[in-house]
């Protein structure tokens, strides 16, 4: 369903924290602890005005997340807060880039604040014993898909990380608009998200997956999860059509490339 499922959960894509609807489970926060998010003013004005937001599709990403424990994608160090205050600084709707439907976006941001390393590979003779196969649903109500993936334990089998997963240079922010986060939380019979107030999210933009890349570009969706979204929002996809065109496109690419997870 998202285009995060893409490149750092197994080509395939597996984008799958269920959305959240408490801002304490967000931040990991007691309910004892509330009056500290709102002792400052600053912070209050800042929360208001927010273009971007983690989606709670997205909270495995962060390591403060209990969810991310189960992630095999990218998972950040940094917090959510602390990521959002950055994106949010950085956020120009000039550079909103189209992605595969009206309501997804991206914005590509050079990665100077993370340690995100690069989880998309070329296939080589090489490194091809290394991949693997499973069916996985991204949560509960999704339809299980064949994925297919390299072995991060076997490709780092007696090499530092470092040699193999080099630092990516940047990060592909892929965006979901409310509209369309609201109609596929009723579909998946989720409750709204709610910001830091407790308070229905406003944000125009949702972040639904993060990408760490060498290139400012959006690299193409895997075929799986063209099909995927094509399935409709009952079955955890965005009801988007297959574009013969793009799918064919997006084969040519992915069938000498796999993420790692």
């Amino acid at each position: 369903m998202k285009w995060a499922l893409l490149l750092c959960t197994a080509s395939s894509s597996t984008i799958s924290s269920i959305r959240t609807a408490s801002a304490f489970a967000r931040f990991n926060l007691p309910k004892s602890t509330s009056h500290q998010i709102h002792s400052s003013s600053s912070s209050k004005i800042m929360a208001t005005n927010k273009n971007l937001v983690v989606d709670p599709f997205c909270f495995r990403q962060f390591k403060e997340n209990d969810s991310s424990a189960g992630y095999q994608g990218t998972v950040f160090n940094i917090s959510m807060e602390k990521f959002e205050q950055i994106v949010n600084e950085r956020f120009d709707p000039a550079n909103l880039q189209d992605g595969y439907a009206p309501f997804c976006k991206h914005i590509f941001i050079e990665n100077d604040f993370t340690d995100a390393r690069l989880c998309v590979l070329p296939i080589t003779k090489e490194n091809e014993h290394c991949l693997r196969t499973k069916y996985e649903a991204r949560n509960e109500k999704e339809l299980p898909v064949l994925s297919r993936y390299f072995d991060k334990q076997l490709l780092l089998k007696g090499k530092d990380e470092e040699d193999v997963f080099p630092v990516a240079k940047y990060l592909d922010l892929i965006l979901y608009s409310r509209e369309q986060i609201i109609k596929e939380n009723e579909a998946m019979g989720k409750e709204t998200a709610k910001n830091e107030d407790g308070e229905e999210e406003t944000a125009p933009w949702g972040i639904v997956s993060i990408k760490a890349q060498d290139i400012p570009t959006e690299l193409p969706m895997t075929p799986i999860t063209a099909m995927r979204n094509a399935l409709g929002k009952d079955h955890g996809g965005s009801g988007v059509p297959v574009d013969r065109e793009k799918y064919l496109e997006a084969f040519k690419y992915w069938k000498d490339h796999a993420t790692v997870t």
